[in-house]
């Protein structure tokens, strides 16, 4: 299965490449474990969701520790037809993800309770696209009750759910979001937005 990310990252900044640069060597620990594409607009990051998202999460925290507004906006896709399968991102997920979508939503619960904190305050919206199956709307609202339920849900938004905690909390649920929801071998997309140190009121 192909799991991947375009990235781009935002430091609201005169010194936005030096922010970016300090940030990238977040990176460096998942180098062997992701393929790492960048242009001018944005970074390609293909690899097993456990570890994309962990690799967004350091990058992102990284630039925020500057104490500047930095936001990271992402598309992540999972399973795209369009796509060929990549041995990097391993097999698909339904040979190790067969659960009822109820025992889903308490694992979802639990994978986020269980995250190691960041002490970087954060908020984030996204959106979730389950495509191509007639049971979509299903694992739409599953996800609707884990988010309501995951610590991290701000309120709902036209066209997204807004969150707010912790970065680690923040990216692990959006990580089980993408990962939990949708047929296992289907495509699943989400269209992610992160932001800290924002000057704008909550």
């Amino acid at each position: 299965m192909f799991s991947g990310a375009q990235v781009s990252l935002y430091p609201m900044s005169g010194n936005f490449v030096g922010i970016i640069l300090e940030a990238i060597k977040a990176l460096d620990p998942y180098r062997d474990r992701l393929r790492i594409e960048t242009d001018d607009i944005s970074t390609l990051m293909v690899g097993p969701p456990d570890v994309l998202f962990a690799a967004m999460r350091d990058l992102f925290v990284s630039a925020a520790a500057s104490g500047e507004h930095c936001v990271l906006s992402a598309a992540i896709s999972r399973g795209c037809p369009g796509e060929p399968d990549d041995a990097l991102c391993g097999p698909g997920l339904s040979s190790s993800r067969s659960e009822p979508l109820a025992e889903r939503v308490e694992a979802a619960i639990a994978a986020v309770r269980d995250t190691t904190e960041t002490s970087q305050p954060t908020a984030a919206q996204f959106s979730l696209y389950v495509m191509g199956t007639g049971t979509h709307m299903d694992e739409i609202y599953g996800c609707i009750d884990f988010l309501k339920r995951s610590g991290t849900f701000d309120r709902s938004k036209n066209f997204c759910t807004k969150l707010r905690g912790d970065a680690g909390a923040i990216f692990a649920t959006i990580h089980e979001a993408f990962y939990r929801f949708g047929d296992p071998d289907g495509h699943v997309t989400l269209d992610i937005t992160v932001s800290a140190n924002s000057p704008s009121k909550a």
